[in-house]
């Protein structure tokens, strides 16, 4: 009865969704713009809060909310766990595409081609179309020297490209802010990547995370690695005293003369909207919080 129930809930929630969707689109002044900018950007959203919804429901909100496709999540407590990825991975690629939907790229702990999961996660992807993947994150020891972890790191990454070439999918590096993360300042990345093709090893670019760690020079670090960018993290963050705290898309520190930058560059890879403020306020909440941010990336792009 329980269960009968959470299920009950769900198809009104999303029921509901739905309608206000329709409505907000129907009577909003800016529709036009913001269709013509969802039309010409490849806009998909990171799935992280919304996992409890079953694969349905989840392509049912993703349709009505306006993306494209989703970021997803296949690694270790994701909406599709590594070792399932061969049963789990196809129900939701079928999924999205009887709404017309996508798995636009994933959210992945990929790092080395030789483990086991790793190479079936990407076999199994590839073979449902899936062609691109976050990897996961290269971390420093801060007790030790930073430039030989730097030289151990760069056999890795051509190893891994030299596997995403052969399989013909492309993996995207995530600048994360931290000093613990190899290239939350990029300039790291940019000298790992060196001679690397971007459609092998590229760079997922984190605006929130660049502007935290680059401040008011995040134009330069951007100039700087934007030969190696094939995709695009959009968030937002304000200071709390020492601390970046995760805030609605438009009412933080990002700054939207980079999206100036990106509509003159003529971008065109994928754009995952990323909401990660309101965690613990369940799937609805978050839910119009990306219908929300949605809106001010389109007016941004448009």
């Amino acid at each position: 009865m329980q269960r009968e129930q959470i299920g009950l809930r769900r198809r009104e929630f999303i029921s509901g969704s739905l309608l206000t969707g329709l409505a907000a689109v129907a009577a909003g002044p800016l529709a036009h713009a913001a269709e013509a900018a969802k039309n010409e950007y490849r806009i998909c959203v990171f799935e992280k809060y919304l996992q409890d919804l079953s694969y349905d429901e989840l392509a049912d909100v993703i349709a009505e909310l306006g993306f494209v496709g989703i970021e997803a999540t296949v690694r270790n407590k994701g909406h599709v766990l590594p070792e399932r990825v061969e049963e789990d991975l196809p129900k939701l690629v079928e999924a999205l595409k009887k709404r017309d939907l996508e798995v636009t790229t994933m959210a992945t702990d990929v790092l080395n081609p030789s483990e086991p999961l790793s190479e079936k996660v990407l076999r199994t992807a590839k073979s449902l179309g899936i062609n691109s993947y976050r990897m996961g994150f290269y971390q420093y020891d801060l007790n030790k020297r930073i430039l030989p972890q730097l030289a151990e790191i760069r056999p890795q990454v051509h190893e891994l490209a030299a596997f995403n070439r052969e399989l013909g999918v492309t993996a995207y590096y995530q600048n994360h802010s931290d000093a613990k993360y190899v290239g939350a300042t990029l300039w790291d990345m940019f000298g790992l990547l060196k001679g690397i093709p971007k459609d092998q090893v590229g760079l997922a670019f984190d605006i929130r995370h660049a502007t935290v760690e680059a401040g008011l020079s995040w134009p330069v670090i951007y100039d700087v690695v934007k030969p190696h960018v094939g995709a695009l993290f959009v968030k937002d963050f304000q200071w709390d005293g020492r601390k970046a705290e995760h805030v609605p898309l438009g009412t933080g520190r990002v700054d939207p003369k980079f999206f100036d930058i990106v509509k003159a560059d003529g971008f065109d890879g994928p754009i995952s909207l990323h909401v990660e403020y309101l965690d613990k306020e369940g799937t609805q909440a978050n839910i119009e919080a990306l219908r929300r941010d949605l809106k001010v990336l389109r007016n941004w792009l448009s």
